[in-house]
Formats: C-alpha cells, structure tokens, sequence
C-alpha cells in the first residue's frame, strides 16, 4: 500500500496513539524516517494491556508493523520490549523470522523506559533535541496496541474498542477489550467491584495518570483504570493544593540536587533542573530565569515528586502550574537548545520499576490481570476529542439507529482529526458539543 493512501485510510478508521496524547497515527507516518520502532515499554507500574495484546496478537502486530515499514520505506523496524515481558519476547522470537526488516531490542525495566525521548536514545543512539519529536533524527514510534488498530484498519475494521488494565482496590483485577465510551463503573464493576469504602479512580498509570470520575468514560487513550483508597499516597499526591505546594516548597526544599539528580529529562540531556525551579520559587521569583525555561521541556514522568524528594515536595506540580501560565500567556519553550550528552551518570540513574512500585506502596497490587471477554455494553457516551487536534463533528442526529464501526463523527477538514466510529449497536440518544450517546436496550 502506499504511504498516501494507509495515512487516508487510518485517518478513516480513527487510529490514533493508544495512550498519551492520542497523537493522530497518520501524521506521524512519514518517508522521511529510516526506522520505526514499536514501543512496548510500559514502564508504569500495574499496566500490563501491550505485553498482553502483544503476546496475544503478535502475528496480526508484525504483520502491521511490516506494512508501515514497507509503505513509509523505512529501513527497519525494531520491536522495543522489555526483556522480562517473557511471554510477549517468546511469542516474538516464535514469528519475527519471517520479517526481514524487523529485530527485537530488549530493555532493561526501569522507569520512565517508555518516553520516547529515552527509548529512541536507548534504542537507536540517537539525542533528540529539547522541543523536538523523533521524527527529527529519522524516526518513527509507535506504541503496540495502535499498531494493531492499524492491523484492523487494513482490514476494514476501525477503533471501536480499547485494551484497558483494571487494578488496585478491585476484587478480580483484569485487562478487558472495551468499546469506547463505556462508564469507569461499569468496568470496576467487572472486576469485581471495589474493595476499599472511599475508592478513588486513577486514569492511566499512578506516576502519570489522573483522578477521574466513575462516570467518567474510556477514550483511545485510557490504558488502566487502577482504584485506591482515597487515603492511598498516590491518591493525596494528586489532589495537592499549589498553594500549600509553594509554601512547604519555601519552607523545607534543602536544594539537596536529587530531583535533578534522577530527573529522565535531565540525564537525557534536556535544561531541566527541578532544584533549581524549587530556588527560584523559593525566593519568590528571583534567581537564575532559564531554570524556568528549561522546565518547559519537563516531561511529567513525576519521579521527582514520587520517588527522589527526600521531603516530598511536588517539583513536577509547581512545574505544571509553570507550563500552563506559559501557555495561557502565550509563551513559548526555547528553540534551538542542543541535547547534552550525560552518559557518564545514565547508568547510575536508573529507576527499577519494582523499586518504584515499592516506593509508591502498590506492590500488593502488582498481581495478574487476565485478559477477560466483556459482556455486551448497553449504553456508551463517546467523546468528541479523544487526540491531540480539532474535535470530530457528529454526522448523526439523535433518533438515528447505528452499527457497531459506524461513522458517528467526521474529522475536521482542516487540522489534524480522525473519524469518530460507534462503539455498540443501538440508538443515539443524545449528541452535546462533548460526546455522542448512544444506547441498545
């Protein structure tokens, strides 16, 4: 197939980053690249849907992962796995001969192994520069389970469903094949329901994620949903106030440099000193003003909050307040700023993933999550922005009655946007400026 003609065809079917952002998958093909790499890092603690969905569909994802390659013209395709994924790099080894172009490159389990400013470094060698993507030293990620959506869509199948890991505070933890749109309850309540009284909901991984609603519904994007107690470390870490951040920040930061020390953006190179934001805000403002600027360029990985701070400060809270005032005053990260090169600590810095989820007091929850078939769904609310880009817009009116892969909203015509499919067959039931609804009863 054709680059032209698999980027028409995936903007179509509605593939976009299955977690993240939800990056539009057809934007980030391109022949400019000379290696593509399918990420199955995921290094969060408790998420366990892409060494699943690869383990289970490894013939369907290679034979994807072998069409990108040969419609993009890209020289090879390396398959990033973390080494004791035993299953998943079995069921590898046992089909990737037949693919010249493809190899396996096994990580170590350490955190954040998944971003991909680390894993294209782990991977190729290669330094992508401050406020750049792969696709400027020639290549291509993609994380497993967009990779088969793009199997289906080359078999006129679009993204109607989503692999989610339910964990935590559940009675049968599991990792369920969901149809888009579907309420958090009603896939707590699949595993078993919740264990814990005051239960909080996490959206996506405990460094990464955020608290929800089990109202809320599953998008493209949502890997886990993992339930704690509302007293649960992780929990009280999310919902800290900035105000109070600031304060313990001015009272009780020693500049002990650890945050800094550990930080993944910063062994990467990258100008971001935790340390020295938490001075500046310290002496209210004053101080050395490129720290500020080099935390545009934070990635959110939160191990200086979660795991370095010896005082359990929040750098990458105070970070993220930083970041949203620049946006809304319209200022910009810095360009031009070279990657430095820092390999003589990047061994030392490291973070093993069961070191962390020790640390963050998840351990016990750290058990099997099957995959599990899902009972029929009687009723799904499908958002209207579920990718980084402009909101698709209905083309269905309430009264309508729709198919399970039916087009219920088009892509815009300018900017990037994928189609929009249903989840379930039945009736919509109501359309808003934020979602489609749509129920069978």
């Amino acid at each position: 197939m054709e680059l032209s003609e698999l980027k028409a065809l995936l903007r179509e079917s509605g593939v976009v980053g299955a977690g993240g952002a939800g990056f539009p998958t057809y934007a980030k093909l391109t022949d400019k690249a000379d290696t593509v790499i399918l990420n199955c890092a995921e290094c969060e603690p408790l998420l366990k849907l892409h060494r699943q969905a690869l383990e289970l569909h490894v013939s369907e994802i290679l034979h994807a992962f072998n069409e990108i390659l040969t419609a993009t013209g890209a020289n090879r395709g390396i398959v990033a796995v973390k080494k004791h994924y035993k299953a998943a790099v079995a069921a590898l080894e046992s089909e990737i001969s037949d693919y010249d172009k493809i190899s396996v490159c096994k990580l170590e389990s350490v955190y954040p192994a998944g971003d991909e400013v680390i894993l294209v470094k782990r991977v190729t060698g290669r330094s992508i520069n401050p406020g750049e993507l792969p696709g400027s030293v020639g290549v291509t990620v993609c994380n497993v389970e967009t990779v088969y959506n793009v199997y289906k869509a080359l078999n006129g199948m679009p993204v109607t469903h989503k692999y989610v890991t339910v964990a935590g505070e559940v009675k049968n933890p599991m990792t369920v094949y969901a149809p888009i749109g579907v309420k958090i309850a009603d896939l707590v309540r699949l595993a078993g329901g919740e264990t814990v009284e005051k239960p909080e909901y996490l959206s996506g991984g405990p460094m990464m994620g955020k608290l929800v609603s089990p109202a809320d519904s599953v998008t493209k994007t949502t890997n886990a949903i993992i339930v704690l107690s509302e007293t649960h470390s992780v929990v009280m870490n999310k919902k800290r106030n900035a105000k109070i951040n600031l304060r313990r920040t001015m009272s009780v930061c020693c500049q002990c440099h650890t945050c800094t020390d550990l930080c993944s953006r910063h062994v990467a190179g990258y100008p971001v000193e935790p340390h020295m934001v938490m001075r500046v805000l310290s002496n209210g403002g004053r101080g050395d003003s490129s720290s500020i600027m080099g935390a545009m360029f934070c990635s959110g990985c939160g191990l200086c909050e979660s795991y370095s701070c010896p005082q359990g400060l929040s750098p990458r809270a105070l970070i993220d307040e930083i970041k949203a005032q620049a946006r809304m005053n319209g200022v910009m990260p810095p360009r031009g700023i070279k990657a430095l090169e820092h390999t003589e600590h990047e061994d030392y810095r490291k973070i093993s993933v069961e070191r962390l989820t020790l640390r963050l007091g998840l351990k016990k929850y750290d058990v099997s999550a099957p995959i599990t078939d899902i009972p029929e769904i009687k009723s799904v609310k499908i958002k209207l922005s579920q990718h980084i880009g402009v909101s698709s817009k209905p083309c269905v009116h309430v009264g309508d009655t729709v198919k399970k892969g039916d087009v219920v909203a088009v892509a815009a015509e300018k900017g990037l946007g994928v189609n929009i499919h249903a989840s379930i067959n039945g009736t919509v039931t109501d359309i808003t400026q934020k979602y489609i609804k749509i129920e069978n009863i």
